[in-house]
């Protein structure tokens, strides 16, 4: 196969595309939703959206941050940059060229249970991003020469977003505090003694292992003909060898027995305060209601500016500069219901955990009103709805979905699911989940910024 030379192949490519045979696979439909499955494994998703001539295109792979072991952390990240810099076809920097001059966009993602790369571009260019995205599926090149200057950007894009961003060091600290077996207490950038060991060959067994066709979900949404895009997918991925895939072994966390604390210390002008309780997920729950109901609680404490901690903490007691709360329902393992903020001028990090306890407490003994709880599922269910207006979001929840192992339909159940939580059920998730023996706590305590003494701050803690 010739490399792309820009726009010429790019014609030639869209003229091949206007006699596409029907998709030999058998299809699934849902709705506006297609879904078939190639011989080689790749599942591909197609959703029609026809209100302008757009399309986006995702590859996702089931590989990330908690698939790692010590000594290999962050590996993921790193190669999913080294996915931009080459293949035989495709030398460095022509991927993304070729995007832009079809005035596309493209990038990627990597997360702790995923990692996917995108295009979004006028319809008719669909089969530019099937070509080149199919090419570095199974042909990487992995240069040692790129692998190790592309490990010095790695590196100092850890030094500038986590080294010497104190919040960001404190949500690391934390997470490692929190989890003792789960993959989670790794970060996905990865720790800095594991980037400066990582070698080429690890990156190759990496890509070799977890990139293949029957790893992957390819999900289409936009205008499109669903049949089309099948068949151009069977055309350009459908040549791809799977691989053996064998899933990561369970690192299932052991049972909490108490509060867990970690004090960062970090040059940074104010306190800063984390607060992590372990719940289930949708994955993880034994009764599938209760990642909902926490859904739901997490809208009633921080669902907007009207919702209790902003009201309570901010406008209020005015105990809080600034807080907040949040919950990942789709993570593929057990997570967290977290908490942070800032303290405000007065105040200290104790007085602040203390006063998102009492809220907690607060939704323990109170079931939740009626009319509290209906403002919150309409504004939780319509920040999912309004995900719908576009296309890269869509299949952002699809891909989501099935990379986590979770049936993409679920989410055409999401308002309703959301709309059957009662008072009693937020309180039952209070109570089982958000206890001291679940709960780990980090505190950021501020260090001096250029070397001189901080000053005391209220409470004992340093503000500089």
């Amino acid at each position: 196969m010739k490399p792309i030379a820009g726009i010429l192949l790019s014609s030639a490519l869209l003229a091949g595309c206007a006699a596409v045979p029907d998709a030999p696979r058998p299809v699934t439909t849902t709705g506006p939703v297609h879904e078939t499955t190639l011989a080689n494994g790749l599942k591909v998703i197609v959703k029609e959206d026809h209100r302008a001539p757009v399309v986006v295109s995702q590859v996702w792979y089931k590989v990330g941050g908690s698939y790692e072991y010590d000594g290999l952390t962050g590996i993921s990240h790193v190669l999913e940059h080294m996915m931009f810099k080459g293949t035989p076809n495709h030398p460095p920097g022509q991927f993304s060229r070729i995007i832009a001059e079809q005035g596309g966009r493209e990038n990627a993602f990597t997360a702790q249970d995923y990692t996917a790369y995108f295009q979004q571009l006028e319809k008719s260019r669909l089969p530019i991003a099937f070509e080149l995205e199919a090419d570095r599926m199974r042909h990487l090149t992995l240069d040692p020469q790129e692998t190790a200057k592309e490990l010095q950007v790695v590196k100092e894009e850890r030094r500038l977003r986590t080294d010497d961003n104190p919040q960001a060091l404190a949500w690391e600290q934390f997470s490692a505090a929190a989890w003792q077996t789960s993959p989670y207490r790794h970060p996905i950038i990865g720790w800095m003694n594991d980037l400066e060991n990582l070698q080429a060959d690890d990156l190759r067994r990496w890509y070799q292992t977890w990139y293949a066709p029957n790893n992957a979900t390819l999900v289409v949404v936009g205008d499109v003909v669903p049949q089309e895009v099948f068949a151009l997918a069977e055309r350009h991925y459908g040549p791809l060898k799977p691989s053996t895939i064998t899933p990561p072994k369970p690192r299932l966390e052991p049972p909490q027995r108490g509060v867990r604390r970690v004090v960062v210390k970090a040059p940074a002008e104010l306190p800063y305060l984390i607060m992590g309780y372990k719940v289930p997920t949708l994955k993880t729950a034994t009764e599938d209601w209760k990642p909902y109901a926490l859904e739901v609680l997490g809208g009633v404490l921080d669902g907007g500016d009207s919702a209790r901690l902003p009201r309570e903490l901010v406008r209020g007691s005015q105990i809080a500069a600034g807080v907040s709360a949040g919950y990942t329902l789709t993570a593929r393992l057990g997570d967290l219901f977290s908490f942070s903020g800032t303290p405000a001028q007065g105040h200290d990090v104790a007085a602040l955990e203390q006063a998102i306890k009492g809220q907690i407490e607060r939704l323990k003994s109170e079931p939740v009103s009626g009319a509290e709880l209906a403002r919150i599922k309409a504004q939780v269910t319509a920040a999912k709805v309004y995900e719908l207006d576009s296309v890269f979001y869509q299949a952002m929840q699809i891909g989501v979905m099935e990379t986590v192992g979770l049936d993409w339909r679920l989410l055409d159940e999401y308002p309703q699911r959301i709309a059957a939580v009662t008072p009693e059920q937020v309180m039952a998730v209070a109570r089982e989940f958000l206890v001291d023996d679940n709960l780990t706590v980090a505190v950021l305590e501020p260090q001096p910024l250029d070397g001189t003494a901080p000053r005391a701050a209220a409470g004992g803690l340093t503000r500089h």
